[in-house]
């Protein structure tokens, strides 16, 4: 029997739920926590995405997350396998460690997103020393947006959970302590048929969503010009190295905004592995952020996106 097709957002808001297998916890430590996060802030950043709130517990993950335009299932495949991969090789384990797909629910309102941020910083209540003080829950957003952590990560974008309850209104975290507490009892998973008198309004989208399926001749003639060199022809140059910084940054793009995956990057480029383009995307991805000549290009690239 086929498993039903996922159901995305163009404007890519989501509460994403992940649940290890029954026979093993996700997290083993706080090492491993620590660890997912780490990949967690790597790829929301790589691929251009903003979390809301988040909570790690033993045997699964909450993330509240606004993708941008960026394909849910393509980030999370990306940090499910890598988290994957390093817990099974420090654990000298193999096989699955996810129980299944991941599941995702489009937020659709700043009501749903309220609500949905405060079941989730309501599961750490369940852990022993926690009931009546969630906020001190180290592996949660939660006291990040109450502003009684410091985000070690530079994971939430934590004012945008703060605005649901009045338009045009931060309010503060301890307001927000206060709703959290008051929804404990109240609050579920899809944040319906629960009554929230301080949310006045469905939320308006501020930041704008990046194309993600730009046609890739028309980037590519857009980097020509930009660096005036034949950029197709250094693309499948291999083996000198005034083509690799090129080859790695137009990887990226080819990823993050004109939403290919690895093996289509593959047959583009030819003779290369799936690996070794995820390496080229890291690549690129470190030289947006380092380099100004790059990170020009790229905001060039968003910024010439038609809407």
């Amino acid at each position: 029997m086929s498993r039903a097709a996922r159901k995305k957002s163009s404007d890519g808001v989501y509460h994403v739920m992940s649940r290890s297998i029954s026979e093993i916890d996700l997290f083993s430590s706080d090492e491993d926590k620590d660890h997912y996060l780490r990949l967690l802030s790597k790829y929301v950043k790589k691929y251009h995405c903003r979390i809301y709130s988040y909570c790690l517990m033993s045997n699964h993950v909450h993330i509240f997350i606004d993708t941008l335009g960026f394909d849910i299932s393509r980030l999370m495949h990306s940090l499910n396998t890598a988290y994957v991969c390093w817990f099974n090789k420090k654990h000298k384990r193999h096989g699955h460690l996810f129980q299944g797909r991941f599941i995702s629910r489009i937020v659709t309102g700043g009501i749903q997103g309220a609500r949905l941020s405060a079941y989730i910083h309501n599961n750490p209540s369940d852990i022993s020393g926690y009931s009546g003080r969630e906020e001190s829950y180290p592996y949660s957003s939660y006291g990040i947006i109450t502003g009684i952590r410091e985000d070690k990560y530079d994971l939430v974008d934590k004012e945008y959970v703060l605005s649901l309850f009045r338009e045009g209104e931060i309010v503060t975290g301890e307001q927000y302590k206060t709703y959290v507490e008051n929804m404990k009892d109240a609050a579920d998973e899809t944040g319906k048929d629960v009554e929230c008198e301080s949310v006045e309004y469905e939320y308006k989208r501020i930041l704008p969503v990046i194309m993600r399926n730009m046609d890739i001749k028309d980037v590519l003639a857009k980097i020509r010009l930009m660096i005036k060199k034949p950029v197709e022809i250094m693309m499948r140059t291999k083996w000198k190295r005034e083509c690799s910084k090129i080859r790695a940054f137009v990887t990226y793009i080819l990823r993050t905004l004109c939403g290919q995956t690895y093996s289509q990057i593959c047959g583009y480029i030819g003779n290369m592995s799936v690996s070794g383009v995820s390496v080229l995307t890291d690549m690129g991805y470190k030289l947006s952020c380092s380099e100004p000549k790059f990170y020009s290009m790229f905001v060039r690239l968003i910024e010439n996106q038609e809407t």
